[in-house]
């Protein structure tokens, strides 16, 4: 029987077709704090440091046990969160040396690309923000060799500095120190009355514009100010975001407001700063996780939370604790590498777990993109990442792909059981991370086997790293610009 045309046009109205709607891409943060230790949080046996909101993160999500920063200082790692490689692709060698290269794909690059609205907030240490006045550790009149803003990598918001700043009242420090306070290690803070100076530079926006208002108090909460209006604004307009969080704390010089300093009045000075910028980045972390609860939004939404490389100085009892891992910041041992690594995503990880599985911060695009349904653009590229949606899932095993680690004259690389650990003079000790995370016994001697298989493991990723060197997946024409020399660590070991 035929069906007329307007008695099908009548039936369409009755019963509307289904049309399957595009499943909404998570929203995503990436939190990091800078030189937090691994042992620095309550959830991982600190027993000083107060850490409540991360603590929840831990009971409720994903506890991974040996999550490692790219590098063992600040800037390289904070390239790799951005673009899956390790740091010695990128051409950030280490903290204040080279740029994040404008012509290394970025995450906010291929999720803008793909309707997420993109934002930045807290440190920056990829390049200076500047070539105009003085700022920070790099930026100044001229120097356009360096300058090399959040907005040349694909954000369309940032509220951002070079580099450190104080953890209370970020722009400022006294006038003058009183015994027990130093420019490098933190002071009181400053009360009123109290004469104080520019600590000599500035938080800027998208637009390159230096921002002078709400900038007293606590730093994370200065931070964190800017990046609940940027959720609202992308929820208002029905986009799903990135939203990068650096904080400063607890890098030097640590100060924590009166309200932080007296839960810590029993300790001294150094210990009453750094313990309580860290317990005020905490209480930031919640005032987030709140606010995406109002907003209808933190089931889609995916909170990572880790630090860029171990604690800083020597241990000495005031100041940040790697656990019971040797080693600390520029280390390559367990210490100044392993950090603490959380994700909380409610649509997926319904029960909290743990992992041992080694995860690494490069892991952080090719996991997003992966829970997106978004493919790299450029697959000549090597990507030192793998994605961990098998894990977020349960049913990744092994990580299966080595991590390997490079800075100075030093290297490391690791599998799910080994770690082969040494110098540009030669490769010198193997351990048993699992069996002996403390790196105690080297069983380089003892398992000839598995010390030639580490070797040939490192050589092959060395290879593929200097196969990436001076642009050569890109062109050269940031390298032209920049004028350094491209190091090639342990490069006789790639032979």
């Amino acid at each position: 029987m035929m069906i007329s045309g307007r008695i099908l046009a009548l039936l369409c109205l009755s019963f509307p077709i289904a049309v399957r709607a595009e499943p909404r891409k998570p929203n995503v943060i990436l939190i990091m704090a800078d030189d937090l230790g691994w042992g620095d949080t309550g959830y991982n046996g600190n027993k000083v440091i107060r850490t409540p909101h991360l603590d929840e993160m831990a009971a409720q999500g994903l506890r991974m046990d040996r999550f490692y920063s790219a590098s063992a200082v600040c800037s390289p790692t904070r390239a790799s969160c951005l673009t899956g490689r390790n740091p010695y692709r990128t051409g950030v060698f280490s903290a204040n040396v080279g740029i994040l290269r404008p012509e290394e794909i970025t995450l906010p690059e291929i999720l803008r690309q793909h309707g997420y609205a993109t934002g930045h907030f807290g440190k920056w240490h990829l390049g200076t923000l500047t070539a105009e006045r003085k700022d920070a550790n790099r930026g100044k009149p001229g120097n356009t060799r360096d300058f090399n803003p959040p907005r040349k990598h694909g954000y369309d918001a940032c509220f951002v500095t070079e580099s450190k700043v104080p953890t209370w009242d970020p722009m400022r420090v006294p006038a003058k120190f009183r015994k027990g306070e130093s420019l490098k290690m933190g002071w009181e803070p400053l009360e009123p009355g109290r004469e104080s100076v520019a600590y000599g530079t500035r938080y800027w926006d998208i637009d390159g514009e230096p921002v002078s208002d709400n900038l007293a108090g606590d730093d994370s909460r200065v931070i964190m100010d800017r990046v609940l209006p940027f959720i609202d604004r992308a929820k208002e307009a029905e986009k799903s975001f990135l939203a990068v969080v650096w904080f400063h704390a607890p890098h030097l010089p640590c100060v924590a407001g009166p309200e932080y300093q007296i839960l810590y009045k029993d300790h001294p000075l150094e210990t009453r700063n750094y313990a309580g910028c860290i317990t005020a980045l905490d209480e930031q972390v919640g005032r987030l996780r709140k606010h995406l609860a109002k907003l209808g939004i933190a089931d889609d939404t995916m909170i990572w939370f880790c630090s860029d490389n171990g604690p800083e100085g020597k241990a000495n009892g005031r100041n940040g604790s790697a656990g019971t891992f040797r080693g600390r910041k520029r280390d390559l041992l367990e210490g100044g590498i392993r950090v603490p690594g959380l994700l909380v995503w409610p649509a997926k990880i319904r029960e909290a777990r743990a992992t041992s599985i080694p995860c690494v911060t490069s892991d952080y695009l090719p996991t997003v993109l992966d829970a997106a349904g978004i493919p790299y653009p450029d697959t000549r590229r090597h990507l030192d990442g793998v994605s961990l949606m098998p894990l977020i899932d349960g049913t990744m095993e092994k990580r299966g792909k080595p991590i390997g680690f490079l800075i100075a004259d030093r290297f490391a690389v690791q599998d799910d059981d080994f770690k082969i650990l040494g110098t540009s003079r030669g490769m010198s000790q193997l351990y048993q991370i699992a069996a002996d995370p403390g790196e105690n016994r080297d069983l380089s001697g003892d398992q000839p086997d598995a010390f030639a298989t580490r070797v040939s493991l490192f050589r092959s990723w060395l290879t593929s790293v200097h196969d990436s060197f001076e642009g050569a997946e890109y062109g050269r024409e940031s390298n032209e610009r920049m004028k350094q020399a491209w190091p090639r660590p342990c490069e006789r070991m790639a032979r």
